[in-house]
């Protein structure tokens, strides 16, 4: 998996109730491979069908496109970014644009206070 492709992945339910997204759905890789290093786990965002997830901060509108393989309007939910066992990726179904990258950058570096 490279940083940008955009994945169907599997997301479990925790126990408890909670706001973590769960189940099959698209997720963007944010782990840059790195040569000689094969980690079991990758970083994801989890995007949402549910536009009125804008509301919150650290999100991001994505439009459906051929390059990204989205089939709807979606919101990548940033303040979600987790670790996924490689096992839960389902296949990859497209690349995220270079300016959603560069938008989701920005968000992530504003979550993580980098800078």
């Amino acid at each position: 998996m490279a940083r940008g492709d955009v994945l169907r992945v599997e997301l479990p339910r925790p126990p408890g109730s909670g706001h973590e997204q769960t189940g099959h759905r698209p997720a963007i890789a944010v782990q840059a491979d790195v040569e000689g290093v094969n980690l079991p786990t990758l970083m994801v965002v989890p995007l949402t069908g549910q536009t009125g997830a804008l509301r919150f901060p650290y999100t991001i509108q994505v439009e459906p496109s051929d390059t990204n393989g989205l089939t709807q309007p979606s919101v990548l939910l940033i303040f979600q970014l987790r670790a996924i066992d490689r096992r839960r990726i389902l296949d990859r179904i497209g690349r995220l644009e270079q300016h959603y990258i560069e938008q989701l950058d920005i968000e992530m570096r504003r979550l993580l206070s980098l800078g």
